[in-house]
C-alpha cells in the first residue's frame, strides 16, 4: 500500500532552543497529515462537522505511540505520510511516519475514534466506505 504523503518545511517557530525541531511539532506535522488524508479522500471536516454524514461527527485521536528516530532542523523538507493499517466500528488506526528524504525522523501508531455529541459512534456508512476504499482491502 502507498500511504498519502504532504510536505512539511521546519520553520523557526517549530524549532526549540537548540535548533532542532520540538517534538511537539511532530504532532503537528502529523495531524496535518491525517486531515490532508481526509481532505483526499472527500471528508472535510467542516463539512462533517456540519453534519453531511448525518449526524455532526469529528475525529479525535484516542492513542498515539511515539517513536523519535533522528532529529530534524530548520530548512529541512520533510514529507508527513499516513498510511490506514485498521478499520472498526468507530476507529481507525494509522501508521504515520516523518521523513527526510528516505531518512525516518519520527513514526507513529495513532488510534482515531468517531466521535458524536462527545461520545465515540460507529462511523457513518458512506464514511467508512471512503477508508475501505482507500486500504484497498476489506475492513475486519
Amino acid at each position: 500500500m502507498t500511504p498519502h504523503s504532504i510536505p512539511a518545511r521546519v520553520y523557526w517557530e517549530d524549532t526549540d532552543a537548540s535548533g532542532l525541531v520540538y517534538h511537539a511539532s511532530y504532532i503537528r506535522f502529523m495531524e496535518r497529515g491525517r486531515t490532508e488524508l481526509l481532505r483526499s479522500l472527500g471528508l472535510e471536516q467542516r463539512q462533517l462537522l456540519d453534519g453531511a454524514s448525518g449526524a455532526p461527527i469529528y475525529f479525535v485521536v484516542r492513542a498515539m505511540q511515539l517513536d523519535f528516530c533522528k532529529p530534524a532542523v530548520l530548512d529541512d523538507l520533510l514529507s508527513v505520510e499516513t498510511l490506514i493499517t485498521e478499520i472498526g466500528g468507530a476507529s481507525l488506526t494509522l501508521d504515520q511516519r516523518i521523513r527526510r528524504r528516505e531518512e525516518t525522523l519520527a513514526t507513529a501508531i495513532v488510534k482515531v475514534v468517531c466521535v458524536e455529541a462527545g461520545r465515540a459512534r460507529r462511523m457513518p456508512a458512506e464514511v467508512r466506505e471512503k477508508f475501505e476504499r482507500s486500504r484497498g482491502a476489506p475492513s475486519d
